[in-house]
């Protein structure tokens, strides 16, 4: 009996651990859709909202990616800015890894045209996915903008996002 209990056990194990790997958030054939809270001091695909000398300035958007494999997404976001003082256009290219499936690093293009011209940064980010449930993560991350033009300053960023994998 003792050994018959022991083998139900083991595939039982066995077949939830097999489904719980097939059913990865992060698995390949899957999407993502990610909103993040930020600043919108460059190409921001992200919500925010701030006021400084009594200009309101604004800033909404949304990623999109699509795993390629396991752990790896191929991303795009599109964005728009409002200063106060000029409307910006702003969008993203780029790709995410998935350290372990919670621990998301990535490279980036990410650009901002408004009228008279456009302004371009190398991003680089990471975080850590806080998984709330099945299909829903926190995303806490640090990114670093590397500015592409003559005499662009770098921004650095704290942000938090939020990710629906479906």
């Amino acid at each position: 009996m003792k050994k018959l209990l022991v083998a139900a056990m083991m595939v039982f194990g066995l077949a939830a651990n097999a489904q719980e790997s097939s059913s990865s958030q992060t698995a390949q054939g899957k999407f993502v859709i990610e909103a993040n809270t930020g600043s919108a001091t460059t190409g921001s695909t992200s919500f925010s909202l701030a006021s400084v000398d009594g200009n309101t300035a604004w800033s909404v958007g949304l990623d999109g990616g699509y795993f390629v494999i396991d752990d790896l997404a191929v991303k795009a976001g599109l964005g728009y800015t409002d200063t106060g003082a000029a409307d910006r256009f702003n969008y993203k290219i780029g790709a995410e890894y998935y350290i372990l499936g919670q621990i998301p690093v990535g490279v980036d293009f990410t650009g901002s045209s408004y009228t008279g011209g456009s302004t371009n940064w190398l991003g680089l980010q990471g975080g850590y996915a806080y998984f709330l449930g099945e299909n829903v993560s926190i995303k806490p991350a640090v990114r670093y903008n590397i500015g592409l033009e003559d005499g662009q300053e770098g921004v650095f960023q704290g942000l938090i996002g939020f990710a629906l994998y479906f």
